[in-house]
Formats: C-alpha cells, sequence, structure tokens
C-alpha cells in the first residue's frame, strides 16, 4: 500500500478482530519461538505452532522442599491443564543415550553434571506433547547455576511456583509418607489419605532414608532457594504449602492461570456507565487527556450533529428541540460515523451516554463498536442530589461554582449565579428515575463490568479506573 498515493485508512473492524484472536501475541510467540528454536524448516514450524491450539501453552517450574507436595501438586495441575508431567525421574527413563549416561552418575552417587541435565531436559521438551500441551517440570533446577544454564538454553518458564513451609512440619510429613506402588501417587497417614479402600489397602510404607539424610536434604534445599528464587524473581510465586492441601493446590492453579501482561498496542474503547452526578463526563476527559483517548458525550455528539445540517442531523434536530429522545437507530448510526473516524480507530475512546437501557446495549454490542472495558461508577441518591442541585455557574465569566465544595467567592458573584434547568430537585429525582430502573438490567448485560466507587475523591476514581483500563483479563487456557 502506497500512502503517498491515498491515506491509507485502517478499518475499525481489523484492530477488533487482531485484539479478539491475540494476533499480536501469536505473532510475537511465533517470531520468539523461531529465534530460541532456529527450526531447519522454518515453514513448517510455523505452522505446527499454529496447529497446537491456543498460543502459549502452560510452561510451569514447580519446586519446593522434600515433603512439601509438589508432586501431588503437580499431578493434579497436569491433569487439569492437559499437560506433561516432567520430573528428574522420568527424564531418566526417556528411550535415549542421554539417560544411561545420566543415571550411571546417580548409581556412583557422584553429581550429574549440569549439561547433561540440560540435554535431558531440551530431548524432553522439544518432544510433540511438550511442545502442544506445555510442561509442568517438577524438581529441577536445583540451584542458581541449574537455572541460569536452562535460560541461556531458551527454556523459560511462564510462572515459577515455589512452595514453602517450616523444618518441623515437613520432617513431620516425610515420617509419615505412603506410596501407591501402581500409580506412583504419594499419600500421607495423616494430611492425605486416598478415599479408595482398595488403594489405601496396597500403599507401602516410604522410604526416604533416615531422618538425618532427610534434614540434610532440606538444609540443601534451604541453601539453594534464594539463588533459584533471584533466578526467577519475574515470574515466580512463593506459597505456604502449611495448609490444607486443597487450599494449596487452588492457590497454586489460580497463579498459573493468571497471564503475563500483553505487549500489543491496544486501542481502548472505554463505557461508562453511572447515575447522573457520578461525574462520568469529568472521569472520561481526564482519560482523553491523559491517554489521547477520543471523548464521546453521546448527548453533546446528537447535538453536534443536529448543529451541523447534515441529512442524519436534519432528522435529529425536531427531537432534539421538543427535549425527546432521539430513536435508537439514528443514535447508532451518529455513534457509527463517529467511532468509525480515523481518530478513534488508532487512539481508542470513551463513550458516556449512552446505552441508558438494555436494548442499546445489546445493539451496541452486537455492532463492530464493541467496548473492551466497561465501568460502572457506583453512587447512592443522596450523594447525587447534593452534587448536581447545588452547583451553579456564573453568566458573565463562566465559571462553575458548587454551594459546599466550591462556594462562589463573594457576595457580588453570589448574586448572580444561575441553576441549570437540568440541575433542579425535580428534573434531578426524574433522572435518577430513570437509571435505576435500568440499571440493574444493564448490569446484568455487562457482567464483566466493574464497579467502581465514585462517592470518593475525584483523583482516588480516576486511579481505580485507570488501573484497569490497560489491565487484560486473565482467561483460562483452553483444554
Amino acid at each position: 500500500m502506497d500512502e503517498t498515493v491515498k491515506p491509507v485508512r485502517i478499518p475499525p473492524e481489523m484492530s477488533i478482530y487482531a485484539e479478539k484472536h491475540e494476533i499480536f501475541d501469536l505473532v510475537q510467540t511465533m517470531v520468539s519461538s523461531l529465534m530460541v528454536d532456529k527450526p531447519d524448516d522454518p515453514i513448517s514450524y510455523l505452522m505446527s505452532l499454529l496447529k497446537r491450539g491456543r498460543v502459549e501453552p502452560p510452561k510451569i517450574i514447580l519446586l519446593g522442599p522434600p515433603a512439601s507436595g509438589k508432586t501431588t501438586i503437580a499431578r493434579r495441575l497436569c491433569a487439569e491443564l492437559g499437560s506433561v508431567h516432567v520430573t528428574t525421574h522420568s527424564l531418566f527413563t526417556q528411550d535415549t543415550e542421554l539417560s544411561p549416561q545420566a543415571l550411571q552418575y546417580t548409581r556412583m552417587q557422584q553429581e550429574v553434571p549440569v549439561d547433561k541435565w540440560i540435554e535431558l531436559i531440551q530431548h524432553r521438551l522439544s518432544k510433540t506433547d511438550c511442545f502442544r500441551k506445555g510442561w509442568v517440570l517438577e524438581g529441577f533446577p536445583q540451584t542458581r547455576l541449574h537455572a541460569l544454564t536452562l535460560q541461556a538454553a531458551g527454556i523459560i518458564p511462564n510462572h515459577a511456583v515455589f512452595l514453602e513451609a517450616s523444618e518441623d512440619m515437613l520432617l513431620q510429613r516425610t515420617t509419615g509418607r505412603m506410596l501407591d506402588p501402581l500409580t506412583g501417587d504419594v499419600y500421607h497417614q495423616t494430611f492425605i489419605w486416598p478415599p479408595d479402600p482398595e488403594v489405601a489397602q496396597r500403599l507401602e510404607q516410604d522410604s526416604e532414608g533416615s531422618e538425618k539424610q532427610r534434614l540434610a536434604h532440606l538444609q540443601l534445599y534451604g541453601r539453594e532457594v534464594t539463588g533459584l528464587s533471584t533466578a526467577y524473581r519475574h515470574v515466580l510465586k512463593t506459597i505456604n504449602a502449611d495448609q490444607p492441601h486443597t487450599d494449596v493446590y487452588e492457590e497454586v492453579l489460580r497463579y498459573v492461570l493468571t497471564r503475563r501482561d500483553s505487549m500489543a498496542p491496544q486501542a481502548p474503547r472505554i463505557l461508562l456507565v453511572g447515575p447522573p452526578g457520578s461525574g462520568k463526563s469529568l472521569q472520561a476527559r481526564r482519560l482523553a487527556d491523559k491517554y489521547r483517548l477520543v471523548d464521546l458525550n453521546c448527548g453533546q455528539l446528537l447535538k453536534s450533529e443536529a448543529v451541523d445540517g447534515s441529512t442524519l442531523g436534519q432528522l435529529i434536530k425536531p427531537y432534539i428541540a421538543r427535549g425527546q429522545q432521539v430513536p435508537d437507530s439514528l443514535v447508532l448510526q451518529v455513534l457509527s460515523q463517529r467511532l468509525s473516524a480515523l481518530d478513534c480507530t488508532t487512539r481508542g475512546w470513551v463513550l458516556h451516554g449512552f446505552p441508558r437501557e438494555p436494548e442499546q446495549a445489546r445493539r451496541l454490542q452486537e455492532s463492530i463498536y464493541t467496548p473492551s472495558r466497561v465501568f460502572f461508577l457506583e453512587m447512592t441518591d443522596d450523594i447525587a442530589m447534593e452534587r448536581l442541585t447545588l452547583r451553579t455557574i456564573d453568566p458573565i465569566s463562566g465559571e462553575r461554582y458548587h454551594g459546599l465544595e466550591h462556594p462562589a467567592p463573594n457576595l457580588e458573584v453570589q448574586s448572580r449565579l444561575q441553576t441549570h434547568p437540568d440541575d433542579t430537585q425535580p428534573r434531578v429525582e426524574e433522572k435518577l428515575r430513570q437509571y435505576w430502573t435500568q440499571a440493574a438490567r444493564l448490569k446484568a448485560f455487562y457482567t464483566d463490568g466493574i464497579h467502581v466507587n465514585a462517592d470518593q475523591d475525584p483523583h482516588t476514581v480516576f486511579e481505580c479506573l485507570e488501573s484497569r483500563v490497560f489491565k487484560r483479563p486473565n482467561i483460562r487456557p483452553n483444554q
């Protein structure tokens, strides 16, 4: 496309489609995978990436001291996420010449060299099942050197979970461990007992050395955990394992389901809903000023269209002149025309004053101009009445005042202040009644709407809004 011949205009539906289907994240993942793996056949490699069903499968490292519950948690995670459980033991049983070589070191009670560990892990994680489903690596790395070498080899987790518990509790857990010889599942006489009597009958006592050896293993982990933590500090979550197993698992699951912040460029599409006086216009203006968004007040937009004298404006003008509600079909035409403009497409927008009822919300949702964030500014009627009925304007200077928060500076100014007809008590009561008639159904329609207390300092309300504007919601990975 040659922009010097004709200005290039990106259709608004293109950016919405790209955001919905995470095109930017997909391309970013594909390019980074190419750079790390350097496949001989890049086209086939990229096609396999696209076929695996999701942009970024789980890549989880689960560490913790002996008896902290790593194995049980890892198995439940893999069952939940459909990922591959990779352990140091399973690495030794791979069908590769690397496994016997590494196993020989353990039989001789020697430490396996770092390069052997990395080769084993690279070989396992390159398999199709790990590539497509993701993986949970349990019990490795064991040292900071292991971690840094893994990172240098391009094995970088999305999440690192460290389980921690007191030494006394861990020693207590090791003394009652039981193993299922058929499945390899770990149970405990006190903490985790199988519900199936048949499984309980075949359990065997776990023999992992003397108490002295177990204590030595705990101390070894304790010496290395700080270095491991610094290596994974950007993706690390430390979880207390000294609580019921179910609670530990739920906390781990919640963390690994969180997503890293997307680096995709965004054109925010923000909708502000709230009763009269909740500060929609003020917050919209602040968001627009700080983030260069387009501030769209639906009421003002309709009046501007009527003044412009366009064909659409001529249809709207009689309704505005009689103080009647403009039909939804005309409102949506005006909105569609404005939202398709280049500034709204490239910079994003913040809309307020529409929709006012569920049918309008449904029609907006069915269009291509769906909001990416919906905020409900919550406020009681008493506060709204106080904010609106006490505000006035100086007809000479145009300055706005408020009887409590910003009173007139002197009696001369106060004597000429005027109240807008829409700010009289009967009119405000009528607008509040109209809002609350539809509020519950609007909230039911926008189930993912974010509720913000508007009865606080405007700066605090603004901080609440902007903290959620660019934050992508967590989405559970596809199975």
